[in-house]
């Protein structure tokens, strides 16, 4: 029994993955939408981030097109494929806000798809592309204040092939944080399962202007 247990932990434990980490297992995405005022107002302004400059423009940005299992997701896969350029990721920054973030999505998210960077950033882009982001939200002129189920229904009126148990959204300390979007690996709409489809449970949430 011990010598099964220094196997398992030798096997599973060096490489800090488990056995539903492997790269290319995985059964459908989350594209993960943020609204960067909402992000820089909580924790961007603190660290300086260039996209929180005022006149960016940035609205909702892509944070990451995530892998997923019916029941959790894995994450920091093992992979043959390079790690992208700075080039690569750098030019992932007019829709994720940075590079940064680009570099980061990759180790976590993009090594677990089973896809090389390149095919993963184009994947991303792909996916953030296909849907219509509410022009309401682009032209708030002030602050404002609303239940999260208007944001909801404002992706799913833009986005009539998406339904509701494809959409999610998500706040924390009272902002709004993210639209999240399920899709099939081919990057058509399907419902979330239900470890992502838990909403936001604020009665209302803040949304702030862009910049």
């Amino acid at each position: 029994m011990r010598a099964t247990f220094i196997a398992l932990a030798l096997l599973f434990g060096a490489t800090g993955t488990t056995a539903q980490d492997r790269a290319g297992d995985f059964a459908y995405y989350v594209l993960a939408l943020s609204w960067s005022p909402a992000w820089c107002a909580a924790e961007g302004d603190g660290r300086d981030a260039a996209q929180c400059d005022p006149g960016r423009g940035h609205g909702f940005t892509l944070h990451g097109l995530w892998p997923q299992h019916e029941r959790g997701w894995p994450e920091f896969c093992r992979s043959a494929a390079r790690n992208p350029s700075r080039a690569e990721t750098g030019a992932m920054a007019d829709i994720m806000g940075s590079g940064g973030l680009a570099w980061y999505q990759w180790q976590k998210h993009g090594r677990c798809t089973g896809l090389d960077a390149r095919a993963y950033f184009d994947a991303s882009r792909t996916a953030y592309e296909a849907v219509a982001l509410p022009e309401v939200f682009e032209r708030l002129p002030r602050r404002i204040t609303a239940p999260p189920e208007v944001v909801e229904e404002a992706f799913l009126e833009a986005n009539p092939q998406l339904s509701p148990d494809g959409v999610t959204v998500t706040c924390r300390d009272g902002l709004l944080r993210e639209v999240r979007i399920c899709l099939t690996r081919d990057l058509g709409p399907r419902d979330c399962a239900a470890d992502v489809r838990r909403d936001c449970s604020a009665p209302r949430v803040a949304v702030p202007p862009i910049r």
